[in-house]
């Protein structure tokens, strides 16, 4: 095969076989990450209840999907789940499905973390002023919570982000997916492998650029 192929590194040339998979590497992201954040919220908001009748599902689901590899989830949700039902899913709607409930997991102990760090005398000033456990979430906690949690959100969301080429393993159509499609056709496997991880550095890098802005503005409005 010789040296590199730098003719490959040109977008006229890998564009029409990434442009796909990177739409969807990205839908993916962000859908995972708001579906994520609001299960999560939910499984936090059950852990912190105090009722044991939704305290130890919650607990119970956080723990299991927690303790066990996104992509033994991703493979039961891709073959199990249809094999069961006598219905597939699809590669895209089994990705989608599995990172939502994988990822609340994860984003749930930041949403809960994020609850019990504000200062418990202001939950009881809201108490004082007569506002319910709901009114208090939503009016008092979950805003203070949520601005805290920004950082490690997004830090979560670029884990998510490289996680996302795992669908790769379901033929899904992602961004490593398309560049190996590329380096196939082009016969050029070495020049693809190289050109993704470069990639997801790339924009990781940027990503994690952004949060540590972020986590300064936050720092400073503190």
């Amino acid at each position: 095969m010789g040296g590199l192929d730098l003719s490959f590194f040109s977008w006229s040339v890998i564009g029409p076989f990434v442009t796909k998979g990177f739409i969807f590497s990205v839908w993916l992201t962000v859908v995972a990450t708001i579906g994520g954040i609001a299960f999560g919220t939910v499984l936090a908001l059950m852990r912190l209840s105090g009722n044991k009748l939704l305290e130890l599902p919650a607990a119970a689901y956080v723990n299991t999907m927690r303790s066990i590899p996104l992509l033994m989830v991703l493979l039961w949700f891709y073959l199990l789940i249809p094999f069961a039902t006598g219905r597939p899913l699809g590669a895209e709607n089994s990705a989608v499905i599995t990172f939502i409930a994988f990822e609340a997991a994860y984003f749930s102990e930041i949403v809960r973390a994020g609850i019990q760090s504000i200062p418990r005398g202001q939950v009881n000033a809201g108490y004082a002023l007569g506002m319910t456990y709901s009114q208090n979430m939503k009016l008092i906690i979950l805003p203070q919570a949520f601005r805290n949690m920004l950082p490690v959100f997004l830090t979560q969301t670029i884990i998510l982000f490289q996680d996302t080429s795992l669908v790769y393993i379901i033929n899904a159509s992602d961004l490593l997916k398309g560049l190996e499609t590329a380096g196939k056709n082009m016969g050029r496997p070495v020049e693809a492998y190289l050109l993704a991880a470069i990639v997801y550095f790339i924009i990781c890098f940027s990503l994690s650029w952004i949060v540590r802005r972020v986590q300064l503005k936050i720092q400073i409005i503190r």
